[in-house]
């Protein structure tokens, strides 16, 4: 896959200088996208730079061809950081733009309107993306404006790592022993000056009647309890975790019912901080216990866009084409259970009701409800993808379809599909005390620890009216294998 705007064998042109009869209108606009933040942005960066006022635009496009609409937990999450996006641009005295509809017809209007002699923006890696940015660059160009784009959101572009044999890394170990070897990633950019301001108002939308945010029912209580999104709140989270939780992470990132693990996921996904960032201020703790750990946690995500780029259908289409024969089972029933968190397993449906409540789910928790899902219940990986795309803050186009196709075994270095998770003994590995289950599901709280992850033994009473198991594990297990063994027959 190639295009003008992320072959590495097509150079950038310089910045074009303005002519002294267009100084006074001239401008550089820079396209916000999965970067909304203001420090560590080569694109705003170069646009200051030019020594002209900057106007910043976002553009929410729906319409672009293989553009997948974002989620309500990401939509909700969208609103929250354009606004602080917005703030802090004025602080620059850069004004943030904000239009809907096709990118192309959005870039175009506003450059036409501005006067714009330059844009600029961070690349993208998604195939939609992609050609989006590509007819963009080539209708700017022939227009005679100036586009220049740059490496922000990646450590390593998935163009810039190649395997000596085969067209791109499909083993993790291999991909990020190659990513280690490389050399460090660049030291991130400050935060640019301010600006020469713009001289005239500009239209924008108003972010209140983009309707991000849910109504009727309003959802989002337990997101706003949970989250800060903007650069600020990106910064707090790594910091705390790097404050307090590092030290035991390696130890302690598997338990649920330990806050050890650092939550700055949507805050990557957004680009309300940089991966660049994120390593700096990881490797300035030394050789502090979990650094490394934590950093293969950022090789993981550079991993999923490496796959991504290389595999465009990977929210669609198995890796593994065998598993287009596998018989998955259409059961309405079942994933209502799963999606509400009333499977009867106290471990699957604590993480359901956490991921409903606040947006996120512990890392162990979504594989346990992955694996049930897919294994347990035979439902369609793809069905349970497009759930966490639609609650999770942090779902985006890579990670997402790729850690569901390591689970069901279907993806690149995936886990095999006889690796069959035991929700109860998961449970009692994972949430020894049962802290984690009790916390989400208030039905069960007061069983003993001999009870929690199995509330169907409970004698007396109904455990609070917790539903009994939507399926006997054992028998599913039997089930899924026998399905797999046919597929391998």
């Amino acid at each position: 896959m190639g295009c003008d705007d992320c072959n590495p064998q097509i150079p950038s042109d310089p910045m074009p200088v303005p002519s002294p009869a267009s100084i006074g209108r001239t401008c550089t606009v820079v396209w916000f996208r999965d970067d909304l933040r203001i420090s560590d942005n080569p694109a705003l960066d170069a646009a200051v730079r030019r020594g002209r006022p900057v106007v910043a635009v976002y553009v929410l496009d729906e319409t672009s061809d293989g553009i997948r609409p974002l989620g309500g937990a990401a939509r909700w999450w969208l609103h929250h950081s354009l606004g602080r996006l917005g703030d802090r641009l004025r602080e620059l005295g850069v004004p943030l733009v904000l239009r809907r509809g096709a990118a192309l017809a959005s870039l175009t209007d506003l450059v036409k309107s501005t006067g714009a002699t330059a844009v600029t923006w961070n690349r993208r890696y998604g195939s939609a993306e992609i050609a989006v940015d590509t007819a963009v660059k080539t209708a700017l160009a022939n227009s005679g404006v100036q586009v220049e784009s740059f490496a922000a959101n990646l450590l390593h572009e998935p163009w810039t790592l190649k395997p000596t044999s085969g067209p791109h890394y499909k083993v993790f170990t291999a991909f990020w022993k190659a990513a280690r070897s490389s050399g460090p990633p660049r030291p991130p950019l400050p935060t640019p000056g301010g600006t020469e301001p713009a001289d005239r108002d500009i239209p924008s939308d108003a972010l209140e009647d983009w309707q991000l945010l849910p109504r009727q029912p309003d959802w989002s209580t337990g997101l706003a309890a949970t989250w800060t999104p903007g650069e600020d709140g990106a910064r707090e989270r790594l910091g705390c975790f790097l404050d307090q939780d590092l030290p035991g992470y390696t130890r302690l990132r598997d338990r649920p019912d330990h806050a050890a693990t650092s939550m700055v996921s949507p805050h990557l996904r957004f680009g309300e901080i940089s991966p660049f960032q994120v390593w700096q201020a990881a490797l300035a703790r030394g050789d502090e216990s979990g650094v490394d750990k934590f950093l293969s946690e950022i090789g993981w995500r550079e991993f999923s866009w490496h796959l991504l780029f290389h595999n465009p259908g990977l929210a669609s289409t198995n890796l593994n084409p065998r598993f287009d024969r596998f018989p998955w089972r259409d059961d309405d029933d079942g994933l209502d259970a799963w999606q509400g968190g009333r499977t009867g397993y106290p471990i699957v449906d604590a993480g359901m009701r956490q991921l409903w409540t606040t947006g996120w789910m512990h890392n162990r928790v979504r594989m346990i409800a992955a694996s049930f899902l897919i294994k347990d219940l035979m439902i369609d990986w793809r069905r349970g993808e497009a759930w966490f795309w639609d609650t999770l803050v942090d779902a985006d186009a890579a990670n997402n379809p790729a850690s569901w196709q390591w689970v069901a075994g279907s993806g690149a270095d995936a886990a095999p599909f006889f690796r069959i998770f035991n929700p109860t003994l998961q449970g009692r590995k994972f949430d020894p005390n049962g802290a984690y289950v009790r916390r989400w599901i208030p039905e069960i709280a007061d069983l003993p620890v001999s009870l929690v992850h199995e509330p169907w033994k409970v004698t007396t009473g109904d455990a609070g009216g917790y539903p009994a198991p939507v399926v006997d594990h054992a028998v599913a297990r039997r089930r899924a294998l026998d399905a797999f063994k046919g597929l391998k027959d």
